[in-house]
């Protein structure tokens, strides 16, 4: 009896538990979900926003009532009663997500991180799903779930709930404004000097940054590319010389401070230290991303001339250059070119079979090359091929490499960094850029074994990576805010003697260019010089090449 007793308090607690069914007001659950959000999803916001007024109670306040206000307000004009269990659930499936990768690496989810995770294939999400995301699912989402879906909702006529509806909207206006009313200096401050915070706002950043990512690149609703460069032509050369090849190496995730050429303490390009191949120690990029980046430096706009919705509704440099009547291909061992090939050759090489090269639906970048020389003499004349790097893609570094390669011990052997050491992960990163060192030296020697041709080879990454610094894992911070981690990539060139001589190129001129500081807008202009491609697109200025040779 006694120990009936003592377990009958426990009974009654589960029994409540069970027939628990609150009834509550649509308003009532946004409001509620709204303070969950704040207090338990934007770990990376109160942090980066808190530092900046650390111990200050009213500016904590300010924000605490500045997201309640703002993100009750933008779920007021989403969530109704009919659709509020799913899209709550939604809601909270999604933050729960973005909250566990925003806190791991440190990620700001504006349009273009967010164009970034649209345009992700299911390799790189397979990567990207670990143990790790297991709690975050449970705790912030699984489990306010089951309370979400034991609410009864009240019901209201028409007239009432829209009423009811007019009034919360503007209480969490009001809350919103007076959060920011209430610390309005330092609040002012925030957004003026730090203005990137509000991408770690979640949901409101990738609900707000979701319109804008899907009108940048929508594949449906998308137009034909508009053409430029239709008056190109390439210089007529004498009828026995030889085809020109440039083969351009698109690195992927490749940072300068870890480019052995660059002079990093360690050795991560051996084999291109033996060549003759010029290295530009200050290279920087367009973007932080595959998205931005890889449109950006095709384009003849780039980023002095910063127009995202130019870039991408017109034609690249590969279509300049096919207007000019020189041959272009584009072999991808990763997610594609992002419209920079799009209506011209391209070949996917991702999901390639090769018995040393490809594996559980992975290839190793030296896929690239496998049949290379065939591909370029299947089509007569001068060729520019590009090859797309899977290269330093993270954060599963220790995948993109062969085992011979890991030199550097020990290893982070798993995708979720938050268990290895920066030590181990800049291993990784580093035994990766010793295999793209191998892919460089034996695309060279395959050129050099193309003795019909004259060739060349430019290298370059799109962007570069975090190891750790300052808390930044991966890339796509936002460009203004970016470490130089993730915008300072290398940049090498080889030249075979005869296209150096067909070209009248003065290697030691270009070699003393390039200490110069330099970015991925010298890449459309230098191109169309190296090829000898006349347009008015030209521009002499940003030409690496102008004034070393005829």
């Amino acid at each position: 009896m006694n120990t009936l007793a003592s377990h009958m308090p426990r009974l009654a607690s589960l029994s409540a538990l069970r027939h628990w069914r609150p009834t509550w007001s649509t308003e009532t659950l946004i409001a509620l979900t709204s303070v969950f959000f704040a207090l338990a999803c934007n770990g990376l916001f109160w942090h980066s926003a808190m530092a900046t007024h650390p111990g200050s109670l009213r500016f904590g306040l300010s924000l605490l009532l500045l997201l309640v206000g703002a993100h009750s307000l933008l779920m007021g004009l989403l969530v109704w009663r009919w659709n509020a269990k799913v899209m709550i659930g939604v809601l909270l499936l999604g933050t729960a997500m973005a909250a566990h990768y925003m806190g791991s690496y440190h990620i700001y989810l504006d349009a273009d991180m967010l164009r970034n995770v649209l345009a992700t294939d299911h390799k790189e999400s397979r990567e990207l799903i670990t143990p790790s995301l297991i709690a975050p699912l449970v705790l912030l989402a699984a489990l306010p779930m089951v309370v979400l879906w034991r609410v009864h909702l009240l019901r209201r006529s028409w007239g009432k709930a829209l009423l009811w509806r007019g009034g919360f909207l503007l209480l969490s206006a009001a809350t919103a404004l007076g959060g920011s009313l209430l610390s309005f200096q330092e609040m002012s401050a925030l957004m003026r000097n730090q203005r990137e915070v509000r991408y770690l706002a979640t949901p409101g950043n990738y609900l707000l940054g979701l319109p804008k990512a899907l009108r940048g690149d929508n594949p449906i609703q998308r137009a034909p590319k508009l053409p430029i460069g239709l008056d190109a032509k390439a210089t007529p050369r004498a009828p026995d010389s030889k085809p020109r090849l440039l083969v351009i190496v698109m690195g992927e995730t490749a940072r300068a401070q870890n480019w052995g050429l660059n002079g990093y303490a360690r050795q991560t390009t051996p084999q291109l230290a033996q060549t003759s191949a010029i290295n530009f120690p200050d290279m920087h990029s367009c973007g932080t991303s595959t998205e931005v980046s890889l449109p950006c430096l095709f384009s003849p706009y780039g980023r002095h001339d910063y127009d995202e919705k130019k870039i991408r509704a017109h034609q690249s440099l590969l279509h300049v250059l096919d207007h000019a009547g020189i041959g272009t291909l584009w072999r991808d061992n990763q997610s594609g070119c992002k419209g920079v090939c799009e209506g011209l050759p391209m070949q996917a090489l991702d999901d390639a079979t090769h018995p040393t090269l490809c594996a559980n639906g992975r290839c190793m970048d030296e896929i690239l090359i496998d049949n290379l020389a065939e591909q370029v003499r299947a089509t007569p004349g001068d060729r520019v091929v590009v090859l797309h790097q899977l290269g330093n893609h993270g954060p599963s570094y220790f995948e993109r490499y062969p085992a011979r390669f890991r030199h550097f011990t020990p290893t982070c052997d798993t995708p979720d960094l938050g268990k290895c050491s920066r030590e181990e992960i800049t291993n990784s990163y580093d035994n990766a850029l010793l295999y793209t060192d191998q892919l460089l030296a034996h695309t060279i020697g395959t050129l050099q074994g193309m003795q019909d041709y004259d060739t060349a080879m430019i290298y370059l990454s799109d962007h570069g990576e975090s190891l750790g610094e300052k808390g930044l894992y991966l890339h796509g911070v936002p460009y203004a805010i970016a470490p130089q981690e993730q915008t300072r990539v290398p940049m090498t060139m080889w030249f075979s003697p005869g296209f150096a001589a067909s070209r009248g190129l003065d290697l030691a001129c270009v070699r003393r260019r390039a200490s110069q500081y330099t970015d991925h807008d010298n890449v459309f202009p230098s191109v169309l010089g190296l090829m000898q491609v006349k347009t008015a697109l030209y521009e002499r200025d940003r030409d690496l090449f102008a004034g070393c040779g005829r």
